[in-house]
């Protein structure tokens, strides 16, 4: 057996030798290193979820002119793109582009004849929007929209509710065209959805393309989102549909994801602080055991000393004790969180809408496993500096003085 082992042996049976002790030691540790991941795991989680539904509302990459991004309209679509069909063609051979979707954003008023409210209308490539984002929308009446139906509309739920639509009734949209004057055309109700966000479902309204430009009277749009195939390809993809589009501006999700980026500014400083609290707290209980194993083991650290133990060597001893409580404790509290972690996996458990959502959200946590190194590398290391740091004046006692401590 190596020295190294012998000396991690010692440690084990003396951290038996107070079995309850080092029992409370081991579970107070096991929580918080489980409290630490969990909290990590679904901060994470929350990350990963609000990254891809940002990427999948806007695209990956989203493209226009610089002025779209920058300043304000007084006309609508003053800062549009014309000529996009090609562009889309030419970014459709990229192996990384899935699909390329124009998009028009307009507002005007929405009538039943009898009532008038302010709309926020998008105009979309039905088939390809809901082929590529999937069920983005909970339609609640009727059905999705599809290409090819003229001038049809898909009412957010509070906007349909407001004005007693429902599949099938006909409305009114009236809008600025590009030059200033006013336009109206009449839709049929084609289905109602809910975004999830209730002031946007008071407002929002879908609607092709074509017809969103037949209102407006122009052949613009407002931007191309790009849908990649993964994550990972932003970067490259934005610097090549950089070259290929010198003249616009290209933005990636997260230039775009301001929601993305205020939480998770929020919740690194929540859970990085939460984090400190219960890693001082377990490395005080690991010291704190520490300490009263070291006080009662004076005499026999003198012992020690008088056969001629090395004080480096004691305490190398002691902190490994130290370490194994804290790091086995660590790994009891990864054992706990991965199972947590997985019996949210099979049994589900929703959360309660966030502020300003109508509807809730599954309760996950990422089982990231770079965090959980990081955390149990952390653990065993605090544990063992503390441990030693704690028996540092102790190992270094006169003989006499250790011999004769009570």
């Amino acid at each position: 057996m190596s020295a190294a082992m012998k000396w991690l042996q010692f440690a084990w049976l003396n951290t038996r030798r107070n079995g309850r002790r080092s029992a409370v030691t081991l579970a107070i540790a096991a929580l918080g290193t489980a409290a630490m991941l969990l909290a990590g795991g679904f901060a994470i989680f929350t990350y990963q979820s609000l990254a891809q539904s940002a990427a999948r509302s806007t695209g990956h990459l989203v493209i226009a002119k610089a002025e779209q991004f920058t300043k304000d309209e007084d006309q609508p679509l003053q800062h549009g793109m014309e000529g996009w069909e090609s562009m889309r063609q030419r970014m459709l051979l990229d192996a990384d582009v899935r699909q390329v979707l124009p998009r028009v954003e307009f507002s005007g008023l929405i009538s039943n004849g009898d009532k008038s409210t302010v709309m926020m209308g998008s105009g979309i490539d039905p088939d390809a929007e809901f082929a590529i984002k999937g069920p983005f929308l909970t339609i609640k009446e009727g059905a999705a929209l599809t290409s090819g139906q003229g001038m049809a509309v898909m009412l957010g739920e509070g906007l349909a509710r407001s004005l007693k639509a429902k599949p099938g009734d006909m409305l009114t949209l009236l809008a600025s065209t590009t030059a200033g004057a006013m336009n109206a055309i009449d839709v049929q109700v084609q289905g109602v959805f809910s975004t999830g966000i209730a002031e946007m479902d008071k407002r929002a309204l879908y609607i092709d393309v074509k017809s969103a430009q037949a209102l407006l009277d122009t052949q613009r749009i407002s931007s191309l989102g790009v849908f990649l195939k993964g994550m990972e390809a932003t970067d490259a993809a934005q610097a090549r549909m950089h070259a290929l589009l010198p003249e616009l501006t290209v933005r990636t999700w997260l230039d775009q994801a301001m929601f993305y980026r205020s939480v998770k500014q929020l919740y690194d400083r929540i859970f990085g602080a939460l984090g400190m609290i219960i890693a001082v707290i377990v490395i005080f209980v690991v010291s704190n055991a520490m300490a009263m194993a070291i006080i009662e083991r004076t005499r026999e650290i003198g012992t020690l000393r008088a056969l001629g133990t090395l004080p480096g060597q004691l305490q190398r001893t002691l902190a490994l004790e130290g370490m194994l409580l804290g790091g086995g404790g660590a790994v009891l509290g990864a054992l706990l969180s991965l199972g947590f972690s997985l019996f949210l996996m099979v049994v589900p458990v929703n959360m309660p809408p966030p502020p300003g959502y109508s509807k809730g959200y599954p309760l996950n946590i990422a089982i990231d496993p770079q965090l959980y190194a990081l955390t149990l590398a952390a653990m065993l290391v605090l544990a063992l500096l503390a441990s030693a740091w704690v028996a540092r004046k102790t190992v270094r006692l006169p003989i006499v003085a250790a011999l004769a401590h009570t």
